[in-house]
This record gives structure tokens, sequence and C-alpha cells, in this order.
């Protein structure tokens, strides 16, 4: 039976879904990880705390590149051995990085695992769309998309607790193992046979002529980038300013992803009333107020875990929104735009990470909340700006 067989005519085989989004907590889980370890890494490989966050920076940039240009390689490939392929990748890699024997080791092996896994998020979007009769194609991506609410809710917290208390090795360790069930729930649910469409060159100068697009990116971008200036080093600066231990930082991290997962039911449940750019346009207020309230709070653990919360909401829902808008700004260039926009999202993560970085490392702790605030108000500005001007361009 061929793919388009299986997208028009049947529900998505049992636990296909499921294995898709299983792999998307481990490829979150693997790109987050480094998050939750700072402490544990900087301790035992003998480098600064800013210098661990490098491995947050570098593998972003590698992610930003390799989204798009294997989204390009890749498309004519079998996804269920493509998908496979990668959670295998993303498996071994996090196992050899449990066995590194120093920060240099351990920064190219991450590399290395994330150039392959920048492939499994767009390309489990995509396939979730093709194994899904027209009717829940919605409801089935977002399903999919949820594993890296949940990677951050459950995985990253988890993360932590087993770095703090057994050591990093047990931590990318247990990464591994996930990886491992993942890989065989796909192999053994996904149906063969289904392949991408393929992305061709004058695909991605359409996009950048999209007026609507390139704002929509810049808004991903911008939005990352605060983020990402506070993220990186949420553990070491609730350590430095509240004197926080590691179950605090933990429980933080779970309030962080718990209220991530919750914002996205909201999101979801109101996106139809009140369309795709108000519901942004709320999400981001968030994200400014949550990280106002934490900036203005430095130094009391109860106020800025509040603060977390609030943020909390924001963090996922907004990216849902930026990918609902990109798809009604240019349908006949989802794929790409989506797949581009999972890059920009990387990009955000390399600037705030770096900035974050530049900043502990000088120990201005304080000034890391400011920087962050200015990205998020500068988000809010581009958001403004893509306000539709037509009442046809609401789904925008």
């Amino acid at each position: 039976m061929t793919s388009a067989a299986i997208t028009t005519a049947q529900t998505p085989p049992r636990f296909a879904p499921t294995a898709l989004m299983l792999g998307n907590i481990v490829t979150g889980c693997s790109v987050l990880a480094p998050a939750g370890l700072l402490p544990e890494l900087a301790a035992d490989l003998a480098i600064e705390v800013h210098t661990a966050g490098l491995l947050i920076t570098f593998g972003a940039v590698v992610l930003c590149i390799c989204s798009p240009l294997t989204a390009w390689l890749t498309g004519r490939f079998d996804r269920r051995l493509l998908l496979a392929f990668t959670l295998l990748v993303l498996m071994l890699g996090n196992l050899a990085s449990a066995f590194a024997s120093s920060y240099a080791s351990l920064l190219a092996i991450r590399l290395v695992l994330l150039a392959v896994g920048a492939l499994y998020t767009p390309q489990a979007a995509g396939t979730a769309a093709q194994i899904s009769p027209v009717e829940k194609r919605g409801s089935t991506i977002a399903y999919v998309f949820l594993g890296w609410s949940l990677a951050a809710a459950v995985g990253l917290p988890l993360i932590t607790f087993i770095g703090s208390h057994s050591g990093w090795r047990a931590a990318y360790l247990a990464v591994g193992a996930a990886g491992a069930v993942s890989l065989l729930l796909l192999a053994w649910r996904l149906p063969s046979g289904l392949k991408g469409a393929p992305v061709e060159l004058k695909t991605w100068s359409e996009l950048g002529r999209n007026r609507m697009v390139v704002l929509l990116l810049l808004i991903t971008t911008l939005q990352m980038s605060g983020q990402f200036v506070i993220f990186t080093f949420m553990g070491p600066l609730l350590k430095a300013l509240t004197g926080a231990d590691a179950n605090a930082v933990g429980l933080v991290f779970a309030i962080y992803g718990a209220c991530g997962f919750i914002g996205v039911v909201i999101a979801t449940r109101i996106v139809d009333g009140w369309g795709p750019y108000r519901t942004s346009l709320l999400f981001t207020c968030l994200l400014f107020a949550g990280i106002a309230v934490w900036t203005l709070s430095a130094g009391v653990y109860a106020v800025m875990a509040v603060a977390v919360a609030i943020w909390g909401l924001g963090f996922a829902s907004t990216n849902s929104m930026q990918q609902v808008r990109l798809v009604a700004a240019a349908p006949p260039l989802a794929s790409a735009s989506v797949s581009l926009n999972t890059s920009v999202l990387y990009i955000g993560q390399a600037i705030g990470s770096a900035v974050g970085g530049s900043l502990f490392a000088r120990g201005e702790l304080g000034a890391t909340g400011y920087v962050a605030l200015v990205f998020v108000v500068l988000a809010l500005l581009a958001i403004l700006a893509s306000r539709p001007r037509k009442p046809g361009a609401a789904l925008a």
C-alpha cells in the first residue's frame, strides 16, 4: 500500500503516533540534557560552568544548520528507516557520552549526535501527517509534538535528579536506554514505504521572498534567544542567587515543563476561537511576565519558582502557534517553513545560551534577566507587526 493510501484511507497504525512522540522525548532530552547537568559536568571535567554551557550553544549551531540541510538531502528516504536510524544515533550517542573521558570528547560526540538528531522532529511531524486521515491530522501532529513538552516536564527534571544523585554519566545512560525503547517501538509499529515530499532549492528562495514567513521566523528567533539567556544556566543561577540545592533546582525544571504542557493544552483549546495571532500574542505576554517576575525577584526562591510557572505557560505554546501561523502564511511551502522554523529555533538557542554564558562568566548574574527581557520585548513588537491586515488572513 502506498503512503498516499495510508494518508487518506487508514487511521494511524496502533502505537505509531506514540512511537513518534517517544522519539521526540528522546530528542528533547538529548538536546536539553546539559542544562540539567551543568554543575556536575563542570565539577567532574574540571571546567567552568559557562564552558559546560557551550555544549548547548555549539549543539544549537549544529542543529540550526543541519535541520534544513538534512530535510533537503533526505526528502526521498523511507521514513521508517530514516527515523529509526536517527534514533539509533541518538541512543548510541548518549551511551557514548556516558563514557566520554574529557570535555573535548563529550563535545565531539554531542555535535555528531545532534547533526543527525536534527532530522527527527520535523520528519516526525511530516510522518505523522502521512499516517493520519485528514480529519485527525492536526491532533496527531500535536500529539507527536507533545514529546518535547514531556521532555521538559518529565525528562529534564529526571535528568537533573539522576545527575545530582548518581552522576552525569548515569543520566546519559538513562537517556540512551530511553532511546533504545523508542527505537524498538518505532521499528515495530511505523509502516514502511512512507516517503517525504522532496524539498527543492527554489523552495527556500520562495520562503525568503514571503514577508510574513520571514517575520514569523524572526519572532521564533527572538522568543528562543530571550528564554535561553536564562534557561541554559537556570540551575546554576538558582543555586547562586537563592542557594537552591539539586532537588530544589529539579523542582523548578519540573514546574517549567509541567506549565509548558498546560500552556499547550490551553492554546490548543482557544486557538480556534481566538485565532493564532491573538493566541501567540497572549502566550508571548506570559513569557514576558514570567521573565520579568524572575528578574525582579532574583534571590527569592519561592517567587522565582512562581515566575518560572508563568513563563512556562508560554514556552511551548508560543512555538506551536508559530508553526500554525507559518502553515497559514504559505500553505504550499508548509513542510519547508516548519523545518526552517525548527532551524531558527536552534539559532535562538545558540544566541541566547552564548549571551547568557558570557554574562555568567563575568559574574553579571542579575543582568541575564534584563537582557532576556529585551529579546522578548523585540519579539512582542515583531508579533504586533505581523498582525493580519485582512479578514481573510485571520488564520495567520
